[in-house]
């Protein structure tokens, strides 16, 4: 009894493992939380002539945290496309992606993969001006590390797949290795000239010029093609996304440990019934301890769920199948052997 009056090992692993990962949920959604409160919390500043009087009145010269939107433009020489004509841009990304069929072993299905054999990014200084704007902006803000920035938008400028040509011989290799290539995929992608960015970062004066850089403090860099609004409306919704999925795997896990204490609630409240059965049967004397059944043996049996103790080991096997108690004639779950010293 002393032995079931505790939780079992795959109870307490299953409340130990729910429990973590409610706890790993819980810190993504706070991650998130902050960085969508971050977010909120930018300031945002208009691209316009008093932005350098409003960088020379901060401590500093410098705002930690700020928001702005303008269009891209090449500070000397931009990027001319591989594949488009009279495309510009001021970031380029190359990649070439191997495509290819997969046999798992395990499922016994055919599996996509994918494999970036080769990947060159350039890049250019460029700034940031007023939308619309066509000749020489007045007010410029230079952008530095783009490529460090969370969501950096880059537009897809050329794509093409090159199917692999297989022969007979190629296709049989390929099914008894278990791979099978498709071909290879070539993307080209750019930050345009002329293109509407949002920046989020810090904003700083030096000497003369305007930049925007990674900020401290852990805090995010972006740099994306969405107005403010809209994303900050993506970081809130990923942020309620969590949220839920951490309250529906709490719930999980507080229903796992509210089932696990009630079975221990009943298995104690059976150990006390038994106590209690076992304290009125010493209490009854040698004429309350006789079989029932053959008035010869003493009581060595006790049914349940009904809890008499009536009978003694061998009319207990005696009595027909399924076995009543012959007291109350209630179905015998089970027996406990009862054991007198």
């Amino acid at each position: 009894m002393d032995s079931a009056s505790h939780p079992s090992m795959g109870e307490v692993v299953l409340m130990a493992t729910s429990s973590a990962v409610t706890a790993i949920l819980y810190a993504v959604y706070r991650h998130k939380s902050k960085v969508a409160d971050n977010l909120k919390g930018a300031k945002k500043v208009t691209l316009d002539q008093d932005l350098k009087s409003l960088l020379m009145e901060a401590p500093g010269k410098c705002v930690p945290y700020a928001v702005i939107e303008g269009m891209v433009r090449s500070v000397k020489e931009s990027l001319s496309s591989q594949f488009v004509d009279s495309c510009k841009g001021v970031v380029q990304r190359l990649t070439l992606q191997e495509h290819k069929m997969v046999w798992n072993r395990t499922t016994h299905f055919w599996n996509n993969y994918e494999k970036i054999i080769h990947q060159r990014t350039n890049t250019v200084p460029f700034d940031l001006v007023p939308l619309g704007s066509e000749g020489p902006p007045d007010v410029a803000v230079r952008v530095l590390k783009p490529l460090t920035a969370t969501e950096l938008s880059l537009e897809t400028v050329y794509e093409r797949f090159h199917p692999s040509v297989q022969s007979f011989t190629d296709v049989i290799g390929h099914y008894i290795s278990g791979e099978r290539p498709k071909g290879i995929k070539e993307t080209e992608e750019m930050l345009t000239v002329g293109a509407a960015l949002t920046g989020v970062g810090e904003l700083v004066l030096d000497n003369s010029t305007i930049k925007l850089q990674p900020p401290k403090q852990g805090l995010r860099y972006y740099l994306s093609s969405l107005g403010f609004q809209t994303l900050l409306q993506r970081q809130e919704s990923s942020v309620r996304f969590w949220k839920v999925l951490t309250t529906l795997c709490g719930l999980a896990s507080c229903a796992i440990l509210l089932f696990v204490l009630h079975k221990q609630y009943r298995r104690h409240r059976e150990k006390r019934r038994m106590r209690q059965m076992l304290e009125d049967l010493s209490a009854g004397g040698d004429a309350a301890s006789t079989c029932v059944v053959c008035l010869s043996n003493s009581r060595a049996c006790v049914f349940l769920e009904c809890g008499h103790v009536c009978s003694c080991r061998k009319c207990y096997e005696a009595l027909p199948s399924p076995p009543h108690c012959p007291i109350c004639r209630q179905l015998i779950a089970r027996m406990v052997p009862l054991y007198n010293s």
